[in-house]
Protein backbone atom coordinates (compact mmCIF):
# COMPACT_ATOMS: atom_id res chain seq x y z
CA UNK A 1 0.00 0.00 0.00
CA UNK A 2 1.13 3.50 -0.79
CA UNK A 3 -0.02 6.55 1.06
CA UNK A 4 0.61 10.48 0.00
CA UNK A 5 0.20 12.66 2.77
CA UNK A 6 0.08 16.40 2.04
CA UNK A 7 3.04 17.86 3.43
CA UNK A 8 4.22 21.36 5.09
CA UNK A 9 8.11 20.83 6.17
CA UNK A 10 8.08 18.16 8.86
CA UNK A 11 3.59 18.41 9.53
CA UNK A 12 0.80 17.25 8.15
CA UNK A 13 -0.36 20.04 6.01
CA UNK A 14 -3.80 21.28 6.25
CA UNK A 15 -4.98 22.09 3.33
CA UNK A 16 -3.92 19.50 0.60
CA UNK A 17 -3.34 21.70 -2.40
CA UNK A 18 -1.58 24.24 -1.16
CA UNK A 19 1.19 21.98 -0.12
CA UNK A 20 4.94 22.28 -0.58
CA UNK A 21 5.27 18.36 -1.18
CA UNK A 22 3.62 15.19 -0.79
CA UNK A 23 5.61 12.06 1.55
CA UNK A 24 4.88 9.05 -0.54
CA UNK A 25 5.34 5.65 2.03
CA UNK A 26 5.08 2.37 0.73
CA UNK A 27 3.89 -0.24 3.24
CA UNK A 28 4.12 -3.84 3.72
CA UNK A 29 2.15 -4.63 6.19
CA UNK A 30 2.99 -2.70 8.78
CA UNK A 31 6.62 -2.31 7.95
CA UNK A 32 8.01 1.00 5.64
CA UNK A 33 9.45 0.04 2.82
CA UNK A 34 10.08 3.03 0.65
CA UNK A 35 9.83 7.09 1.68
CA UNK A 36 10.58 9.77 -0.41
CA UNK A 37 9.45 13.58 -0.57
CA UNK A 38 8.57 14.30 -3.97
CA UNK A 39 7.51 18.36 -4.26
CA UNK A 40 4.13 19.31 -5.82
CA UNK A 41 3.38 20.37 -8.63
CA UNK A 42 2.09 23.39 -9.99
CA UNK A 43 -1.41 24.26 -8.30
CA UNK A 44 -3.77 23.10 -11.08
CA UNK A 45 -7.64 21.98 -10.36
CA UNK A 46 -7.89 18.63 -10.80
CA UNK A 47 -4.03 17.77 -11.08
CA UNK A 48 -3.36 16.47 -8.12
CA UNK A 49 -5.12 13.01 -7.91
CA UNK A 50 -4.13 12.24 -11.38
CA UNK A 51 -0.58 13.16 -10.16
CA UNK A 52 -0.87 11.32 -7.31
CA UNK A 53 -2.08 8.71 -8.88
CA UNK A 54 1.01 7.50 -11.17
CA UNK A 55 3.07 7.11 -7.47
CA UNK A 56 -0.21 4.32 -7.37
CA UNK A 57 -1.46 6.18 -4.26
CA UNK A 58 -4.41 4.48 -2.50
CA UNK A 59 -4.87 7.01 0.24
CA UNK A 60 -3.93 10.75 0.70
CA UNK A 61 -4.04 12.13 4.06
CA UNK A 62 -3.97 15.75 5.01
CA UNK A 63 -6.17 18.41 6.88
CA UNK A 64 -8.71 19.00 4.47
CA UNK A 65 -10.13 19.15 1.32
CA UNK A 66 -12.93 20.43 -0.68
CA UNK A 67 -16.03 18.09 -1.72
CA UNK A 68 -14.74 18.32 -5.55
CA UNK A 69 -11.76 17.46 -4.42
CA UNK A 70 -12.71 14.49 -2.73
CA UNK A 71 -14.98 13.20 -5.90
CA UNK A 72 -12.11 13.59 -8.15
CA UNK A 73 -9.34 11.20 -5.28
CA UNK A 74 -12.14 8.78 -5.19
CA UNK A 75 -12.70 8.83 -9.15
CA UNK A 76 -8.75 8.00 -9.12
CA UNK A 77 -9.10 4.91 -6.83
CA UNK A 78 -7.62 7.28 -3.72
CA UNK A 79 -9.11 7.17 -0.59
CA UNK A 80 -9.16 10.38 1.08
CA UNK A 81 -7.92 10.81 5.06
CA UNK A 82 -9.19 13.92 6.16
CA UNK A 83 -8.96 15.58 9.69
CA UNK A 84 -5.01 14.67 10.63
CA UNK A 85 -2.94 16.96 12.28
CA UNK A 86 0.31 16.41 13.85
CA UNK A 87 3.95 15.49 12.32
CA UNK A 88 4.54 13.44 9.31
CA UNK A 89 6.52 10.39 11.44
CA UNK A 90 3.55 10.58 13.85
CA UNK A 91 1.14 9.73 10.78
CA UNK A 92 3.37 7.25 9.26
CA UNK A 93 3.80 5.51 12.60
CA UNK A 94 -0.09 5.63 12.95
CA UNK A 95 -0.73 4.23 9.83
CA UNK A 96 2.27 1.44 10.44
CA UNK A 97 0.52 0.10 14.16
CA UNK A 98 -3.13 0.64 12.39
CA UNK A 99 -4.82 3.50 14.07
CA UNK A 100 -4.35 6.43 12.28
CA UNK A 101 -8.11 7.64 12.48
CA UNK A 102 -9.56 10.97 10.18
CA UNK A 103 -11.35 13.47 12.03
CA UNK A 104 -13.27 17.06 10.89
CA UNK A 105 -12.87 17.99 7.80
CA UNK A 106 -10.42 21.06 7.97
CA UNK A 107 -11.71 22.93 4.67
CA UNK A 108 -14.80 24.81 4.90
CA UNK A 109 -15.34 25.46 0.67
Amino acid sequence: MKVGIATDGNMVAQHFGRCQAYTIVEFDGNKVVKQEVVDSPEHQPGLLPVWLAKFGVSWVICGGMGPKAQELFINQGITPIMGVTGTIQETIDKIAAGTLEGGENICNH
